[in-house]
């Protein structure tokens, strides 16, 4: 069992397990997680559960996916409170538009419909490919980063690839939010986003892919499946999208010329 209390995002859980019969207690840990409310200008945006780690980079990422701001140079001070629930975010411009207040569970995204995504970005122009040799790579780099998912399972890892191997990453209770992360860290961190390679844990729904081409993502890699309406905005934004990346195997769904295919 690895050490707890060296590792932040995890708490200790005591859990009886069953086997062959027989029933014994062990000691363990489960994900930690809690809420952290966004405030912008001192205005209420969002209310999220998450994982208490990479918070400012959450705070980040998810303004930037909601087209709220354009780079980490729009925000003049950002701030958490003691208790880490609450970040406060003053842009350098007081008058952007806020969407309405939203409430968002770990496993939800921005609540955005397929069409509205859809009309909100044009298809990507990038030329860029990869090789179906780097997408296996860059999945077992994806999962020696899921440090918190080795030690008590029950979270989701997100990662930003290229070919020299992993970039940034990040890991959280919400699929959504790991993906926000990875976007806030590259901001924070300055990498740029476009021509890289998206890799995640989790399901890649609507929202998913309308995060990946916000940060100009040509190439969106999951250990499972794509929703219908997934596939139909990667193949209108020139995305391609790679399911069951495991071991030597993948499924591609859509644009496989990204991959050589």
């Amino acid at each position: 069992m690895p050490d707890l209390d060296a590792l932040p995002g995890a708490v200790h859980c005591e859990y009886t397990v069953v086997e062959a019969g027989e029933a014994h207690v062990v000691p363990g840990g489960v994900i930690d997680e809690s809420l952290l409310s966004i405030y912008v200008n001192g205005e209420s945006l969002a209310t999220m559960m998450c994982s208490p780690l990479q918070l400012k980079a959450l705070a980040v990422g998810y303004l930037y996916n909601e087209g709220i701001i354009e780079s980490a140079a729009d925000i003049g001070h950002l701030q958490l409170n003691q208790t880490r629930s609450v970040a406060d975010v003053i842009l350098r411009s007081g008058d952007a538009r806020l969407p309405r207040r939203m409430i968002l569970t770990s496993g939800c995204g921005g609540g955005m419909t397929g069409q509205e995504l859809s009309a909100s970005q044009p298809a990507l122009q990038s030329g860029y490919r990869a090789s179906p040799e780097l997408i296996l790579r860059l999945m077992r780099g994806l999962q020696g980063a899921a440090k918190l998912y080795q030690a008590v399972r029950g979270v989701h890892t997100a990662a930003l690839g290229a070919s020299s191997g992993i970039l940034v990453s990040a890991e959280d209770v919400g699929r959504h939010n790991a993906v926000d992360k990875v976007a806030g860290e590259a901001l924070l961190a300055k990498i740029d986003t476009r021509e890289r390679i998206l890799l995640c844990s989790g399901r890649i729904s609507s929202e998913m892919l309308g995060k990946a081409r916000r940060m100009g993502v040509p190439i969106v890699v999951s250990r499972t499946a794509p929703t219908s309406i997934s596939l139909a905005l990667a193949r209108a934004w020139r995305i391609c999208v790679v399911g069951y990346a495991r071991q030597r195997s993948m499924r591609v769904y859509a644009h496989p010329w990204r991959l050589g295919l």
